[in-house]
Order: structure tokens, then sequence, then C-alpha cells
């Protein structure tokens, strides 16, 4: 035991035995007893219900504690029933306890606590403004300050969390207390971190002489791969001096739970050459991550993204805190494959799980393609009651499956490219079905969507960087409808102006009715405008609120209401099979239409076109299919390239007003002649 430690103990021992001498053996005057005892303190009944009993047990057992509350200022960091009940392991109770009496306002950030060693308390706040010390919150409506019996000022924090310091195990010989991050790495197989290990990462420090960087004085976060993380024998290797840095937060402690979500940390591995940030990340499942992004690479560091689990987290040391992380960050040397395979209990475990129990043939498919991209739901996103019913149709799910893969390396930057002033067409392994991406910012931030088959997804994490390509984590199974052709037509940012007509007609209330089934040919907002190119009174009319009834009827050509809906690939079998034009019911009348696949023009990966090969051929006009096959939960979509449409369709003899406004006209020049005619009359 180090010689000041032993010192520390036997002058509290000797404070305490003096104050046993003069006071009875119960802690009379403390903040806890007052709590206890004093009926008229109007937190008290609340207090009692949250602290338990075995703190104060825990108290009144430490000579040491017993002590500090009769006869010293004192600031108490008190858990709740609630997170004794979630806390496994012994609690430490005078590391929950400060010789200097702070209220919230007065907590500084690194506070000495009492404990042997004295290791340090950590306060930070979130960017909601509550405080934090270590990983624990402190609950401001329930702090208690007040004066013991011998004017000892004492204030209590009640608090979310037991306080864990960093304990070596059991069956140590040796007793460490207060160590720095590089301590810690060096004696790590002694410390109570349960089966983690840390040897290969720690020789790799050793091996760049990078003890300094976790040596370093002030407060830091640092994040250290397990030894699970370097089963590929090669992995070592590239655990380089900037590798280091990238897992070193420098002048910043981040413990878990106040964590700013995905707002990227300047890493010691940020210069002219290299750039390499690091943020936090949490499932709903409680899992938290971090994500190296190397921003600016160089020869040895590809850039992209890399995903850790943090396994245990929150270790305080000296000069920070340590997270342990599943993997390496920064090192990008697996595959698509690999990389799925290794979140077998990760942030794709579920993804990985439906692959596999569909029979891995995709897995398989995935490891025999080049370069390639995938679409990967996150665990949340299968937990969706539509889902449920599709990955019992295992033929279904396999094209599902195959909707979220592209033959392609397609990182963000080339999806703003592909993104330049068009929404993003790209074709997946799936037959004939594209993805489409969308940028778009919201509260100042960029936000990239991508929809296939119906459904709308949003990109939660993206560039997550293998060696034969990317992994974005979106939030939504494609392929699944979840909304109705109403819903879908609201959000979708291609039909915005379809929707815009339909709204002045109340003409898409109907299209929420989940008892019909609708098959609505879309025009995009690009066919439109080519309107107003081709028919610029026309378009002009169309947009005004006075011309719904036009509108309406336009929009209704597009419409077509059955017992069933009608794909693309059945409007082309049945244009085969008459060999002439087919007629769909719509609203009022019926729709002539002929649908053919011209093989010529349909998009692979080498075709520039931004359309499907679909035609339909309407009043001998050739109308583009841009999106085909678009599901709803109560019909389908086709999107088209420009609206069955014709100059005479908005025709007004005598101008162009609704007839309320034409009322008002008649009524007016009928009360005007009345007038001439009296005032004739009287003349």
């Amino acid at each position: 035991m180090p010689s000041g430690f032993r010192r520390c103990t036997l002058q509290a021992v000797l404070l305490a035995c003096l104050c046993l001498t003069i006071l009875p053996w119960r802690v009379n005057a403390s903040i806890l007893e007052k709590l206890r005892d004093d009926s008229d303190l109007s937190q008290a009944k609340s207090l009692r219900r949250l602290i338990p009993v075995r703190f104060y047990s825990l108290l009144e057992q430490n000579i040491i504690a017993n002590s500090t509350l009769t006869l010293r200022p004192c600031t108490v960091f008190v858990p709740t029933n609630a997170a004794f009940q979630r806390h496994h392991g012994p609690t430490h109770v005078l590391y929950h306890i400060t010789t200097t009496p702070m209220t919230q306002d007065q907590l500084i950030k690194v506070i000495p606590s009492d404990m042997g060693g004295n290791p340090s308390l950590y306060i930070t706040k979130n960017r909601n403004g509550d405080v934090y010390v270590n990983n624990a919150r402190i609950i401001p409506s329930l702090t208690v300050e007040m004066t013991n019996s011998l004017g000892m000022r004492q204030v209590m924090h009640v608090i979310d969390e037991v306080l864990v310091p960093l304990t070596p195990l059991p069956t140590a010989k040796i007793e460490f207390t207060n160590l720095d991050a590089f301590q810690f790495l060096q004696q790590a197989d002694l410390m109570d971190i349960g089966d983690n290990r840390l040897r290969s990462y720690r020789s790799q420090v050793t091996l760049m002489r990078k003890e300094n960087l976790y040596q370093s004085a002030g407060g830091h976060t640092f994040l250290i791969p397990v030894d699970e993380g370097f089963k590929q024998t090669t992995r070592s290797s590239l655990v380089d001096n900037k590798v280091i840095d990238g897992h070193v937060i420098p002048n910043n402690v981040i413990f878990t739970a106040a964590a700013q979500i995905e707002v990227p940390q300047t890493t010691a591995a940020f210069e002219d050459n290299l750039k390499v940030t690091v943020s936090f990340f949490k499932q709903k499942d409680g899992k938290m991550y971090v994500k190296s992004n190397t921003i600016l690479g160089d020869s040895k560091h590809s850039t992209g993204v890399v995903l850790a689990e943090i396994v245990r987290g929150n270790i305080p040391v000296r000069n920070g805190v340590v997270h342990l992380i599943h993997r390496p960050l920064m090192i990008i040397d697996s595959t698509v494959t690999q990389f799925l395979q290794d979140n077998e209990n990760g942030a794709l475990r579920k993804f990985y799980d439906v692959i596999m129990d569909n029979g891995g043939e995709v897995l398989t498919d995935i490891s025999n393609l080049g370069e390639i991209t995938i679409l990967a739901p996150s665990n949340d996103a299968w937990e969706a009651k539509e889902i449920q019913n599709i990955i019992r149709n295992r033929e279904k799910l396999r094209n599902i499956l195959n909707m979220h893969i592209i033959k392609d390396k397609l990182n963000v930057d080339r999806i703003r490219q592909k993104n330049t002033n068009i929404i993003a067409q790209v074709p997946t392994v799936n037959n004939h079905t594209f993805l489409y991406f969308n940028i778009k910012e919201e509260n100042g931030e960029e936000v990239i969507t991508v929809e296939g088959g119906g459904v709308n997804a949003t990109i939660l994490q993206a560039d997550v960087a293998q060696t034969n390509g990317y992994v974005h984590i979106i939030d939504k199974v494609l392929g699944v409808p979840y909304t109705t052709v109403l819903g879908k037509l609201e959000t979708d940012p291609m039909m915005s102006d379809t929707f815009k007509l339909g709204q002045f007609s109340s003409f898409n209330s109907q299209l929420n009715n989940t008892q019909r089934r609708f098959t609505y040919f879309v025009p995009r907002d690009k066919g439109w405008q080519k309107t107003k190119l081709d028919y610029p009174s026309t378009h002009k009319k169309l947009f005004m609120e006075d011309f719904a009834y036009h509108s309406k009827s336009i929009l209704e050509r597009h419409l077509v209401i059955a017992d069933n809906v009608y794909t693309m690939k059945d409007l082309v079998r049945m244009t085969a099979a008459t060999a002439d034009s087919i007629l769909l019911p719509t609203y009022r009348d019926s729709l002539k239409i002929k649908v053919e696949e011209e093989a010529g023009h349909l998009h692979d990966e080498y075709a520039s076109h931004e359309w499907t090969g679909y035609v339909i051929t309407w009043n001998y006009k050739k109308i583009n299919v841009y999106r085909p096959d678009v599901e709803c939960t109560n019909g389908i979509i086709h999107v088209i390239d420009y609206p069955m449409l014709e100059e005479r369709d908005v025709v007004v003899n005598g101008g162009s007003y609704r007839i309320e406004i034409n009322m008002c006209i008649l009524f007016t020049n009928t009360l005007m002649l009345a007038i001439a005619h009296f005032l004739f009359i009287n003349n």
C-alpha cells in the first residue's frame, strides 16, 4: 500500500476516533440525518422515496464518511433507489463525497473525492444544461444545502447513477489508486474491467513511443480498443502514431450520458495533412458507439467512417476518462461482408440475422461482388410491424434485401455530385429497381434521404468505409410500404407540385382511403416545369386556385381506381396481350394508354439516362416513366416525366374565375343597372 494512502487513512481513523470520544455513535447532526428526521423539510418525503436505506447504511458503517459528515464541510452525491437497482458490484461510498461544499453553480470541472488516493470526479454539462458528475446526472430539484450542528456547511446532490471508480481486481496483490491513462493501460490486466484485455493496443502504444499522450496532464477522453478487435492478424501492424492519436480527444472529458450525440470532436490526429474526428451515437437499445471520420486522409490512412461499439465505458482516470471499444478506429481493413459478420452483435445485428435466416445467399452475392455499397437498416428499423409479414415470405424478402445493395462504391461525396440539380437515381442489384437519393437541409444540418420501393429512409450514419465499398445505416427497411398514396405524395420532394394541385380542389383527400386500390401516374415536379415552357398560359392557370376545377379534372385522368393495382410489368403485359391501347378505369371515365418497355433504353450500370425504359403512349405522346412501382399501403405510384396534358385542357371563355367570383360580378352589374335605371326614371 502506498505510504501516502496509509497516512491519509490513518489520519481519517484518528479523526474518527476523536469524534467518537465526544459524540454518540450516530450521525446526529449530518445533512442526511437532518433529512431523515426533519418532517418540516419540504423535500424530505420525496427524498426518502428516492434515496435507498442501503446508502444510509453505507455512510453509517464507514468510519471516514461518518467523521466527515459529523466534523467537516462536504458535498455528498447520493444515488437514487433506481440507480442502486441498476448497479451491480460494490459501492464505494467515499467516492461519492468531497470535503468542499458546493452547490450546482459552484461545482468545478475536477473535484478530488474523499476516497483513498483522492481519485477525481469530473463535472460536465450537456447541451440541454444538465449537469453530470462522471456519468451521473444531478437532479437539481432535489439538491439540499444546510449547516450541521458544528456550523459546517454541507450540500447533498441526488444523482441518477452510482459513481464507479477505477479499482483493482479483488485478487490483485498490489493497491492502485488514481492512475493516469497510461498507468491504467499498463496495469489493465489487474484492473476490474471485466473480461476485456488491452495487450495488443498497449504493445503498439509502447512500440510507437506514445506514452506521453496517455500521461499528459489535464482532462482528455481516451478510446482504447480491446484485444477482441485485433482478431485479424495484420490489424495490429496498422496501428501507427497517427492511428493512436485518432483515439484521443484532447482537453475534453466526455462521459457517455453527457456526450453530445453525433457532434464531431477533434482528435489529436487533426493537422494539415490528416484530419480525424470522433463522435458518439446511441441506439434505442441503449448501446453506445463511437465513430471515427477521417475527413482528410493520406497514403496510409483512408478517408471514411469506422464504427466501434463501446464495450465498457466511463472508466475515470487521473487525466480524464477511458472508454473501451470493440475494435480500433480509423483502420479500414475489412470487406463489406466481413463488416456485416463482425456486426453479428452490433449496430447491424438484425440486418445480418435476416440475411442469414433467409438462407445466406444474399451474403454470398455480396461477397462475390467487387465494389459495393450497402444501405443497411438499423436494428430499430426491423421492429416496424409492417416488416413481420414480409420476413415470412422468402422470395419477397430476397428482393427487398437486394434493393439495399448497389454495385458501386457510393459515398456521400459521390451522392452530392450525382444530386447536383436533380434527385440522384441509382440502380440496385435487384432487377429494374432504383434508389433515389435526395439531399436537403434541416435546422442547418445536411440530411440525406434515400427512397426505394415507396419507402423514404434517412441515412443515420453515412460512409462506414470498407476495403471494397461503403455501408450507410438507414432508419427504415426499403421496399416495405408504410404510408398511403396521400402520405407518400405529401412527403416526397419529387411530387410536391402534384400534391399542391390536389390540395386546391380537395382531390387529395380520397388518397388516404385504405379501402380502395389506386394506381396513380404522378408527374414529377420537373414535368410540370416543362409544361411551363410548352404551355405557359395553361401552366399559369393550373397553379391558380381559381382553376381548381380544371386541375382536378386533369388529376382524375392520372388516377386509376380498381380492385387491384397495376405495376409497370402488368401494364406492359396487358398492352402486349391486346397489341393496342388498354383502357384503365379512372374516377369519371377511363384512361387509354399503351405501356411498353424499350429494352434499348433500360438503365444499367453503364447508362447515363435518367429513366428506366418504361414508356407510356397517351394521345400520340410518349411519356417516360421516371420511377416505376412506388408501393404504398393502398396503391402504387408511377412517377412520370410529363403530365398527360393538352393545352386545350384549360380554356375558359370570357375570363377565368371561380363560380363565386362570377356570381359576385353578376350581382354587382345587376345592381349598377338597377341604380342607373332608377336615376334615369327620376330624371
